[in-house]
């Protein structure tokens, strides 16, 4: 009878030890464990900050098309603004002035004798003469100023490259002896012109009333005549 009661309270025994065991057990690897372990303050901060510091992708494409469109719809005006700007300019040139040209004086024998004047734009420069008639005189007195014939004449004239125009100047129109002997003329393409040109002549002139042409592109119609 005491043998079968020890052998019952021995297998209780173990029984009981072994169910403490599978308690221990499952306590140790419970879900709730695994979870706090994953969830570890290291953890979470390291999610935190990817989360953080990583814009989306969508974002960034979004925002370098945005980008691009604007930069491209500044440039388009930007363009049109200037193509504008210069077609306003267009049709449009400087007056000459007397500096702007180049000036050549032969002598003639019609119409008694005349100087022939070639005028002709410096390089790399375009100018139009707008004024029909230049100013000329021989010395700096009154009775050295040639007066203008009206004759010939083309307003304005392109001057630029080998284009020319022409004018000429009769130094005495007078039939008697008198006259003033001049080595120099000067001319200037508008009355007001600062920087007039004083020009060598071929040979001395006896001034006495002189004349000049308009400016013109045909060399004949620059022959001085009084009408």
């Amino acid at each position: 009878m005491r043998s079968r009661l020890a052998a019952r309270s021995a297998r209780l025994v173990l029984a009981a030890a072994a169910v403490t065991a599978l308690a221990a057990t499952s306590t140790a690897c419970s879900p709730d464990d695994v979870e706090d372990t994953g969830s570890s303050p290291a953890a979470s901060a390291s999610a935190s900050a990817g989360k953080t510091d990583s814009p989306s992708a969508g974002e960034s494409v979004s925002a370098s098309a945005s980008g691009s469109g604007g930069s491209s719809d500044s440039g388009s005006s930007d363009a049109k603004t200037e193509a504008s700007g210069d077609g306003d300019k267009s049709g449009y040139g400087q007056s000459c002035g007397t500096n702007d040209l180049d000036f050549k004086v032969t002598s003639e024998t019609q119409a008694g004798g005349y100087y022939l004047v070639t005028a002709k734009a410096k390089s790399g420069i375009t100018c139009y003469l707008d004024v029909n008639t230049p100013s000329v005189s021989f010395g700096s007195g009154d009775e050295g100023l040639a007066s203008p014939v009206g004759q010939g004449g083309e307003d304005p004239i392109k001057l630029t490259g080998s284009a020319v125009a022409y004018t000429g100047i009769s130094p005495k129109t007078t039939n008697t002896d008198g006259g003033v002997e001049f080595e120099n003329v000067i001319i200037s393409v508008t009355n007001d012109d600062p920087n007039p040109a004083e020009l060598k002549l071929p040979d001395t002139a006896t001034v006495d009333k002189p004349i000049v042409t308009n400016w013109a592109t045909d060399r004949a119609e620059a022959v001085p005549v009084i009408v």
